[in-house]
Parts: C-alpha cells; structure tokens; sequence
C-alpha cells in the first residue's frame, strides 16, 4: 500500500478534531471489542476450528488496546455510549444468528461485513493519521486481512450449502453498513477522510470477498446494492 504524505491542514489538538476523535476512535475500540467477543462465539459455534478463532479474538483485544492508546496519545475520552450504539444494529442481528446456530450468518457479519468496513476505514485513515495512530493502525490492518481470509475460506468450502443463507444475511445487513456509513460522514471528515472513499474501498473489499467465495460478478453488483440508496 502506497504511504501517502500527512495532511499539514489537519490540527490534531484542535477541540473540533479532538470532539470528532472521542467518537472515531470509540468506534475503533467497540468494533476491535465486538469482534473479540464475536469471535469467541463463533469458537463455541465451530469446535474444529476453535483454537484458530481463539486466536484471533485474542488479537482483536490487542488492537482494541492499541487504539486505546491511540487516544491517550491525543488526551482524548472515547465517547464509548455512542459506539455501542453506533454497533447496535449489527451486535444485535449476530448475537441473534448465534442464538440460532447460524453459522454462515455469524461469519457474513463479522468475518465480511465488520472485517470489511474496518479494512477500508483504516486504509483512509492511515494517511491522514498522527504519528502514533498511523503506526498502530499499520500493524492492525495487516491482521485485519487474515481475518477476512478466515471467514472467505470457510464460506468458499461451504459455498454451495451457504449461498442462500448469505444472500439473505447480505440483504439484512448491508443496510445497516451505509446507515453507519452516513452517520460517521460528518466526524471522518474533520479527521480528513472523505466519505466517497471510504464507501468505494468498503464496496471494494466486500466485493473481492464475496468473488472469492464464488459469487458472479452479477451476483455482488445486485449483492452490493442493497440498501445503498438508504
């Protein structure tokens, strides 16, 4: 990935970036929080696959840490009431799949949806970030992929017997996703990350998930849409 150059505009101890961080960096830390805990019941959920889960939940709990220092660095409360709520949609139709047994539903939301947006919003902040954010986030992205890879791999073996499944977990929540999208618009801007770009890398790695799960490209156009107009 190409290092681009620091935004010299950007203050990052001015009250309007410091107001628009406390809910960013919330966010960060509630989604790395959420996917510890995902990924924990995804290991009850997939007993084959239990210690290679464990693991990664243990490395979400690390990156959660780390942007908790993020904001200490920039003497920042994160606003953790509002990214819970921020959250909510997706926490509450996973640990509903997860009451269910439905695993393919569980790995659509975490190991795609949540992977995702969390790849393509650290791919926009990463060059607009302070020194010590853009350092932590590096090394936070590069598990992020693993991740993703991990829910593409079991979802492409059990493609045929998921595909419905997905479709329909794609049409529930994928919604909510550019709901999120819109509501951190305003913040990621102050932060220097533009909107446009963070839907067109999200649309670019979800995309190139479901491809290589083996959807048609036909498929992840109509896939990608939904609710895009919301």
């Amino acid at each position: 990935m190409q290092q681009l150059e620091i935004n010299p505009a950007i203050d990052f101890h001015s009250d309007a970036y410091k107001d628009a961080y406390s809910r960013i960096n919330a966010i960060v830390i509630e989604g790395e929080q959420e996917a510890f805990e995902n990924y924990q019941q995804l290991a009850e959920l997939l007993p084959d696959a239990k210690e290679q889960l464990l693991s990664l939940s243990k490395m979400e709990n690390r990156h959660k840490k780390g942007f908790q220092a993020c904001g200490k660095n920039l003497q920042v409360t994160p606003d953790m009431d509002f990214a819970r709520e921020f959250f909510s949609g997706l926490h509450g139709n996973f640990q509903k799949a997860a009451a269910e047994g439905r695993i393919v539903t569980c790995l659509l939301i975490q190991s795609l949806v949540i992977e995702c947006f969390a790849i393509s919003a650290y791919n926009i902040y990463i060059p607009v970030a302070d020194d010590f954010a853009r350092k932590i986030t590096e090394g936070v992205v590069k598990d992020e992929y693993m991740h993703l890879n991990f829910g593409e791999e079991w979802l492409k073996v059990n493609f045929e017997a998921s595909k419905e499944e997905l479709e329909e977990a794609n049409r529930e929540n994928l919604p909510i996703v550019w709901r999120m999208l819109n509501e951190v618009a305003d913040d990621a801007a102050v932060l220097g990350m533009e909107k446009e770009a963070l839907v067109e890398d999200f649309m670019i790695s979800y995309g190139e998930a479901l491809s290589n799960i083996g959807f048609t490209t036909r498929d992840i156009m109509r896939m990608s849409a939904y609710g895009l107009a919301a």
